[in-house]
């Protein structure tokens, strides 16, 4: 019975710091605030100076001050990533082979896929992380 205990033990031990991070992600947002929307990160393929294939991945999110826009932009998250998706593969496609993306040029694409997305304004791209890998 007591082997049975020390056995178990350990484990309710190690479980408890997670079932308290775990109630408290309820509560508590990622970050960027309240009118911000962070969307997963985006991939396309690109070819090495060498060569070989390489990973671009783009992290993204979108700040929107208006709730009514802010709602639109939740729902229409599926289709706001088919546009990016489309627009970063098109804009990997015309990276030179080892050549350094442009995040100006990159950021204006993906804004204009938003506006074109929610056929308004009102929504910011705001970029993160633009990187080769």
């Amino acid at each position: 019975m007591r082997r049975r205990l020390l056995l178990v033990l350990p484990a309710l031990l190690a479980a408890l710091p997670g079932a308290a991070h775990a109630s408290g992600a309820k509560d508590k947002k990622k970050g960027g605030g309240a009118s911000f929307v962070q969307l997963a990160a985006l991939t396309a393929n690109v070819m090495r100076p060498d060569g070989r294939p390489a990973i671009f991945t783009v992290e993204a999110g979108l700040d929107v001050p208006d709730p009514v826009l802010k709602a639109r932009v939740e729902s229409l998250t599926p289709r706001l990533r088919a546009g990016y998706m489309e627009t970063l593969q098109q804009f990997a496609t015309g990276l030179g082979r080892g050549a350094a993306p442009d995040a100006d040029r990159l950021a204006a694409a993906l804004q204009a896929s938003t506006d074109r997305t929610l056929g308004r304004k009102g929504a910011r791209l705001l970029l993160g992380t633009v990187m080769v890998h």
